[in-house]
């Protein structure tokens, strides 16, 4: 065996020692999970879209279980959809990530949001199977969000549009539960 040769095979030898021991691909410790051992970075993009889902999910997409109303007490709904429940779902009806950047990108600047409640009723009560009796409280409200949007695009021929009168209209139903009857569940419960 020449020598070229034989310090080939020894390079070779420690190239695939050094791989086998470093990081994340050490053989010697712990249990080898082979190939899926190894890290495989993720786009910030599917993070995102899993935080979006997630924060959705915990503040918007639950329907509360209130105590009763009082006779003579405020049957309305008190609280009108927040900026961030109305900017999440606008995102959701029309998003707006994702752009090719140098190529062809959107913003919406000077963003304004108005609120209408269009509807507030409460059905008559039902039993609902895991709660028992209980009224839904509905509300509804209509939110037009007026904002200018600018759109940019790089190539072939790279230009600038503005929108400075852009509007878009959200329904939002802000929707929950109040007990009926004695909540305590006691003797002198009324079911």
């Amino acid at each position: 065996m020449s020598h070229r040769m034989a310090l080939a095979a020894l390079c070779t030898v420690m190239a695939l020692t050094s791989l086998t021991s470093t990081g994340c691909v050490g053989m010697a410790l712990g249990t080898n999970m082979g190939l899926w051992g190894i890290p495989i970075p993720v786009s910030p993009y599917y993070q995102k879209k899993q935080e979006d889902a997630f924060w959705n999910h915990e503040r918007y997409e639950r329907a509360p279980i209130l105590p009763p109303l009082q006779p003579g007490g405020p049957t309305v709904a008190l609280d009108p959809p927040s900026d961030d429940e109305v900017v999440q779902a606008w995102e959701k009806a029309n998003p707006i990530q994702g752009g090719l950047p140098f190529l062809h990108e959107r913003q919406r600047n000077n963003v304004r949001i108005q609120k209408e409640k269009i509807a507030d009723y409460i059905d008559p009560p039902r039993v609902v199977p895991l709660l028992g009796p209980v009224q839904l409280h509905h509300a509804h409200y209509k939110c037009t969000v007026y904002y200018s949007e600018v759109t940019r695009v790089g190539w072939p021929i790279p230009y600038t549009t503005v929108d400075e009168d852009a509007q878009e209209v959200l329904y939002i139903d802000h929707n929950h539960f109040h007990m009926v009857g004695n909540v305590s569940g006691g003797a002198g419960s009324n079911y």
